[in-house]
C-alpha cells in the first residue's frame, strides 16, 4: 500500500500530479508563489483542496507520516478559509 497511488479518479479535477499519479503540493506546484502570501505545504494546485498521506508526492509513505500530516492540515485548512474571508 501507498507504493501505487489511487489517484486515478483526480484526472478529470485538474489536480497536478506527478509523473508517477502522486498528487503535487505546497513547493512541488508554485515553489514562489503561495495563495494571499501564506505558503500553505500540504495544499494542492487547486484552491481550498490539500492532499495528505500516500497520495501526495514527496511523503514518507508511513502511516505515522500520514497522522502527522492529517493532523497538520488541519491548521492549514483554518489558514485559508481565514485568509479567504479576509479577502
Amino acid at each position: 500500500m501507498g507504493a501505487e497511488p489511487e489517484s486515478q479518479w483526480l484526472a478529470n479535477c485538474h489536480v497536478a500530479l506527478d509523473e508517477r499519479g502522486f498528487v503535487r503540493t505546497g513547493p512541488d506546484v508554485a515553489p514562489n508563489a503561495g495563495e494571499h502570501g501564506q505558503f500553505l505545504p500540504l495544499q494542492t494546485n487547486i484552491s481550498g483542496v490539500f492532499a495528505v498521506g500516500d497520495v501526495r508526492s514527496g511523503s514518507v509513505k508511513r502511516v505515522g507520516g500520514a497522522i502527522g500530516e492529517g493532523a497538520a492540515v488541519v491548521a492549514q485548512i483554518h489558514t485559508h478559509i481565514g485568509a479567504v474571508a479576509g479577502a
